[in-house]
């Protein structure tokens, strides 16, 4: 009998001991969570180390991402320079027009992933993704950028044809007999 008393009594002191943490947790709980500091504010950074700065631009039906760093004046648009994506020079004025006008060409990095629409709709997202993104970049660049109206969103789409029509509004030719 006297073995058998032993274990019970180890099982008395094993169960006693978890017992006491739940105790002293009750008691004070910011002993046993440390306080978790807030969550910074990250910026994505590439493989390289750069420092992105991003900004979204619409237009039509297209939408161009773009991520600026400071660098040596590249611009690239779904993995193209802008020459080679953009053909008409009109359109490649277009897109780096924010540029331009802050005077930063050649001192910003500027990869463009753009989809959806037309070259003029995708040159037009990239106009404002790119003012959006150096407006991330420096504050100081908000009157410039909101003078040319580049940090402005035209919400000119185009309009749904509705039935019993050509098209939007155009009706079909009457015939008189």
């Amino acid at each position: 009998m006297p073995e058998e008393a032993k274990p019970e009594a180890e099982n008395k002191e094993q169960q006693e001991p978890q017992a006491a943490p739940a105790a002293e947790a009750t008691e004070d709980p910011a002993k046993e969570a440390p306080a978790k500091p807030a969550p910074k504010a990250k910026t994505p950074k590439a493989k390289t180390g750069k420092t992105y700065f991003w900004g979204t631009g619409r237009r039509k039906t297209s939408v161009a991402r773009v991520r600026i760093a400071p660098g040596s004046g590249v611009f690239q648009v779904n993995g193209k320079e802008l020459k080679d994506y953009f053909g008409i020079e009109r359109l490649r004025q277009q897109a780096s027009a924010a540029l331009e006008a802050t005077s930063t060409t050649s001192r910003l990095d500027v990869y463009v992933n753009v989809h959806g629409g037309g070259p003029t709709g995708q040159a037009g997202a990239t106009i404002m993704g790119v003012a959006r993104a150096l407006l991330k970049m420096d504050e100081s660049l908000s009157p410039v950028l909101r003078a040319k109206g580049y940090l402005t969103r035209d919400a000119r789409k185009v309009e749904r044809k509705k039935y019993g029509r050509r098209g939007a509004r155009r009706s079909f030719q009457f015939s008189k007999r």
